[in-house]
């Protein structure tokens, strides 16, 4: 566990913050060789990286394997040994040149198949953001229709408590008497006020 922190604040601290901070000063300088050495050991350490993750999984067991990560990275930094240098131009620069073709085409492939991906889930999205709005408005409405029968039936029982005028028709539904009787009672209090005056 010890070597393990130890191991990950040294590709902290000189595998990374300090190669950072030496890239800035190279572009700040404009010193074309600095710049090429920086960037050719930012190509190996992501390929360092990319395959720390898999024998961080897999070899973790081995005895001394955190003490071996930091030797490399201290080789790869050293400017004796220059080994981020002597490993980019006898295996990365040439097998990257003999497969840059097929590296760029697979890319342009891959971001095609992800902009049609991202365009196919996106209607879905949107399909299902439509279908679920519609679900709910369909439900309010259903709702609002339940509020509105409940006030009518509270209306309707407030009425029936009213007194039942014997003159009115009986075969009406309830909510068409509801509906006619104020009615009345406004034309004969309309024409009861006519007589008065």
């Amino acid at each position: 566990m010890v070597s393990w922190i130890i191991s990950r604040l040294v590709v902290l601290v000189f595998g990374t913050l300090y190669p950072a901070y030496s890239s800035y000063k190279a572009v700040k300088s404009k010193d074309v060789k600095e710049y090429v050495k920086w960037m050719m050991y930012w190509i190996i350490f992501a390929l360092f990286t990319t395959v720390e993750v898999f024998t961080d999984m897999f070899l973790c067991w081995l005895p001394f394997y955190y003490e071996l990560k930091i030797a490399f990275v201290v080789w790869l930094l050293s400017p004796y040994t220059k080994g981020s240098s002597v490993l980019y131009r006898k295996f990365v620069h040439p097998t990257l040149s003999s497969k840059e073709k097929d590296i760029d085409e697979y890319i342009c492939q891959a971001k095609d198949k992800s902009y049609d991906t991202l365009v196919h889930f996106g209607r879905k999205g949107l399909n299902v953001a439509a279908t679920a709005a519609v679900m709910a408005a369909t439900k309010g409405q259903g709702v609002l229709s339940d509020r509105l029968r409940s006030f009518s039936m509270q209306d309707l029982s407030s009425y029936q408590s009213d007194p039942v005028d014997s003159s009115s028709d009986t075969t009406q539904p309830a909510a068409a008497q509801h509906r006619t009787r104020p009615m009345m009672r406004s034309k004969s209090e309309s024409y009861n006020k006519g007589e008065e005056t």
